[in-house]
């Protein structure tokens, strides 16, 4: 696992911009995705962040536009965050207190759980292992603060 950088507030490290680069990889079928790209948390009207992610995403040697919005919003502590889909229903919570996470969120019959690492002030991860009837993926995204 390695070494975590702790976090004592999460809305306000992530603020800004990142670089974001995702490796897709299907279980299943052995193919593997990427995508490149800019993640921007803003901050919201009444507290939090939004997340908006926009970039390049191939896939078996196509390439496509590919944009994900989330709201980052205050948790319980400043350590905390809730995540919510863009358009408000529950994703996971984040806790960065250790600089180490992990999260599951049941979609369908699919399990989706992240695990979240912070390595320093400019630099963290998460992957996603998403297993059920319908996925088996593992998706690896390193952040890179810009600027």
């Amino acid at each position: 696992m390695g070494e975590f950088w702790p976090v004592p507030d999460v809305l306000a490290h992530l603020a800004g911009r990142w670089s974001a680069e995702r490796r897709v990889r299907d279980l299943a079928s052995g193919h593997v995705g990427r995508f490149e790209g800019v993640t921007a948390f803003t901050p919201l009207d009444g507290g939090g962040l939004l997340h908006e992610e926009s970039g390049t995403f191939t896939w078996q040697g196509v390439s496509r536009p590919a944009v994900r919005t989330l709201r980052f919003l205050p948790g319980d502590s400043p350590a905390t965050a809730d995540v919510r889909f863009a358009d408000g229903r529950p994703f996971h919570g984040l806790d960065l207190s250790r600089g180490h996470h992990i999260a599951e969120h049941p979609c369908a019959a699919d399990l989706y759980r992240g695990e979240f690492t912070v390595r320093d002030r400019d630099h963290w991860r998460s992957v996603w292992r998403i297993g059920g009837p319908a996925k088996d993926l593992v998706l690896t995204t390193d952040y890179a603060r810009v600027g």
